[in-house]
């Protein structure tokens, strides 16, 4: 399968490349994407033959429907990274809340967030094609706290490969920040930003459309690719475990094939809300996609009015970090997908040159077939937590519990509704505590935090997640939210 343009071509980019080549290269003709030129389709044959397959297998036998470049061995070797998960027979595992609300824990990897979902086995494949056609590569990542110390993990000491990373100052738990500036690899740069999840987001954009920073590059010898969602080689890592969901569901017989179920999502970047569409799109039964937001409430807003507007908005800091997004960059996939490349151009230009565009009355009928959205401010957002933790014996992280809005909404209509759980409550120990301790506004460091939590609930932290608290700080450098600035930082760790 070759993989085509969001905003069409520009005569000068292929009309059309291979995954290898999109995932190497992710910047599409005039800053666009990278999408599959078609969808495959999955059926009632193609699910009974999935029944019994473990998650690897199931990985592969998805990923080989799209039909991409890349040899068997790559994909299995990239695949049983999963074996380094909490547990290798159940990497995803699938909680059973109540008789309709189930949790797809997608944060059982090294990391503890579902990024690493994408980004052990993309990681992989992307690091071996650099070594087996002896390129080099200079991998960019723009985080909220979440992709950057998956990023981080997967490329460590990789051969061929150089990656810096990119995170807000200030704007991420001090746990992800960890993860990020104690991580050991001589081929790795982290670079923290006076700015927002969106400055650094920009960033990565606007060195990914520029020539001149890609002459400088080449100069080098160094091929330049990125690991944030914009890259196709995270999505289609991102369709498969919400499929293995439902499939879960069919085997323990909490639906039948022709029940549609809810999957809700916590949104920022809308890559894991792009992977449930695709899903849907391919053929498995789900009803709708519900979209939770935080307070920066953008998505929640489009899907509601068909407006995405930015001009008078201000980042909110929450405690749902990972969500503090107002510009999500997978929105831009569905509107191709929904409305085509022309108007997808037309759109995402407007939202550049003016801050906004809007959807027509039969575009946002459209958009909302397949979508709902709500939002969760932090106030209601420790109260489900709080619920969950002493009614349910179920600890939720910050984000998770922002969809707990949607289900609430929607559990009178007796449709099983899966929830993403996007990272563990370690990340977020002390939010996780002030919801728990009944509203103690006493400030708490993160180390106590994790153990009063762990304490209260009579649960252990990983030792991946204690053992942060002792490593050495191997990277200081914080700038500005300054383009050369970022770009001097790059070439002085390239040419060390």
């Amino acid at each position: 399968m070759n993989f085509i343009e969001t905003r069409g071509n520009d005569g000068v980019k292929p009309k059309e490349v291979t995954f290898s080549q999109a995932i190497e290269n992710p910047s599409a003709s005039f800053g666009g994407l990278y999408i599959p030129k078609f969808l495959p389709q999955i059926d009632k044959k193609f699910i009974d033959e999935c029944m019994d397959l473990s998650y690897k297998e199931l990985t592969l036998k998805i990923i080989k429907l799209f039909d991409i470049d890349i040899d068997d061995d790559i994909l299995k070797n990239a695949v049983d990274l999963y074996d380094n998960f909490d547990n290798k027979q159940d990497p995803v595992p699938l909680k059973k809340i109540n008789n309709i609300l189930f949790i797809n824990e997608l944060y059982h990897g090294p990391t503890r967030a579902f990024k690493d979902m994408a980004l052990q086995p993309f990681g992989d494949i992307l690091s071996t094609l650099a070594k087996k056609e002896n390129n080099n590569y200079l991998i960019l990542a723009a985080t909220s706290g979440d992709t950057g110390p998956a990023t981080l993990n997967s490329f460590a000491n990789k051969d061929n490969i150089k990656v810096v990373c990119i995170y807000p100052e200030g704007g991420t738990s001090d746990v992800q920040k960890l993860q990020m500036v104690t991580q050991k690899g001589k081929n790795l740069k982290v670079v923290g930003i006076r700015g927002n999840f969106d400055d650094a987001q920009t960033a990565l954009k606007a060195l990914l459309n520029s020539n001149k920073f890609k002459n400088k590059l080449n100069n080098l010898h160094i091929k330049l690719s990125a690991a944030n969602s914009v890259n196709f080689g995270r999505i289609i890592f991102q369709i498969v475990y919400h499929i293995n969901a439902y499939i879960k569901l069919l085997k323990q017989n909490e639906i039948n094939y022709a029940d549609e179920i809810y999957i809700a999502v916590p949104s920022g970047n809308f890559g894991d809300a792009l992977g449930a569409y695709y899903a849907k799109k391919m053929g498995i039964k789900i009803r709708k996609i519900l979209i939770v937001s935080n307070s920066n409430n953008i998505l929640n807003d489009f899907i509601n009015t068909g407006i995405y507007d930015i001009r008078e908005r201000k980042l909110i800091k929450t405690i749902s970090p990972a969500m503090d997004i107002l510009i999500s960059s997978n929105v831009e996939r569905l509107i191709y997908d929904k409305f085509g490349a022309k108007r997808c151009k037309e759109l995402m230009s407007n939202l550049k040159e003016k801050g906004y565009y809007k959807l027509d009355s039969n575009e946002l009928e459209i958009l909302q077939k397949d979508f709902r959205g709500y939002y969760c401010d932090d106030a209601q957002t420790k109260h489900y937590i709080s619920e969950y933790s002493f009614m349910n014996n179920y600890l939720l992280d910050p984000h998770t519990a922002t969809c707990i809005k949607a289900y609430d909404d929607i559990k009178c209509a007796k449709r099983k509704t899966v929830i993403c759980s996007t990272a563990q409550w370690t990340k977020f120990a002390p939010a996780v505590l002030d919801a728990i301790s009944c509203g103690n506004k006493t400030k708490i460091n993160d180390i106590d935090a994790l153990e009063n939590v762990a304490k209260i609930m009579n649960i252990e932290i990983p030792k991946s997640i204690s053992n942060l608290f002792i490593k050495p700080i191997l990277h200081k450098t914080v700038i500005d939210n300054d383009q050369s600035q970022l770009e001097n930082e790059i070439f002085k760790f390239l040419e060390e």
